[in-house]
């Protein structure tokens, strides 16, 4: 009799361990592939003004769709910044900023955006020879509305409001009262070797 139970016991594990093996196989994930249709470039333009000054800027970006949903990308960005400080001194400051951003559409229309980029900002006194560097990191979040963006197309226009949540006294969108500018911008999106088909 424990023969047999013991029997029994080792047919039944082996037969779970089966189902379990079969079962793992079949919900294993798929292997990413690489899909140049996924590709994508464009870039936007922002302005920005506020108390004692305007900012304008140019960002080109190249990225990649995850999903339908999720779009990631490298991006560059140059900024000049005039402006008047409390003391009414005038500056203007040239930014260059690398970075990243993802961007999520919850409706085909419209999207959220988190944007980490890491400034170098110089800095010059209008009238005079002074001149400042400054490093340091922003983190833009935001949202913004898409124009032409469907199933099985990555190309469209889009507008959006973003703000430097980290807020550094010397990030390029913060004033000299310490309040988060924010940036308004309008872009497009142009999907590469897409062509019809369908993502």
């Amino acid at each position: 009799m424990p023969y047999l139970s013991i029997k029994k016991t080792i047919t039944t594990l082996l037969f779970l361990t089966a189902i379990i093996a079969v079962s793992a196989q079949e919900t294993t994930p798929k292997p990413i592939h690489f899909d140049k249709s996924k590709l994508f470039t464009g870039g936007n333009v922002n302005a920005s003004f506020f108390t004692g000054g305007v900012a304008l800027g140019v960002n080109p970006h190249f990225g990649y769709s995850l999903t339908n949903w999720l779009d990631v990308a490298v991006k560059a960005n140059y900024l000049y910044v005039g402006q008047k400080d409390v003391a009414q001194n005038k500056y203007r400051s040239h930014v260059i900023s690398p970075g990243v951003f993802v961007r999520a559409f919850p409706l085909p229309f419209l999207f959220v955006q988190v944007q980490p980029e890491h400034n170098y900002k110089e800095i010059y006194n209008v009238g005079g020879s002074a001149k400042d560097k400054v490093d340091v990191n922003s983190l833009l979040i935001g949202a913004g509305y898409c124009q032409g963006r469907e199933a099985g197309q990555n190309t469209y226009y889009y507008f959006s409001v973003m703000i430097d949540i980290l807020q550094n006294p010397f990030s390029p969108y913060i004033d000299d009262y310490q309040r988060a500018i924010p940036v308004v911008s309008a872009g497009f999106n142009i999907a590469l070797f897409q062509g019809g088909k369908r993502r």
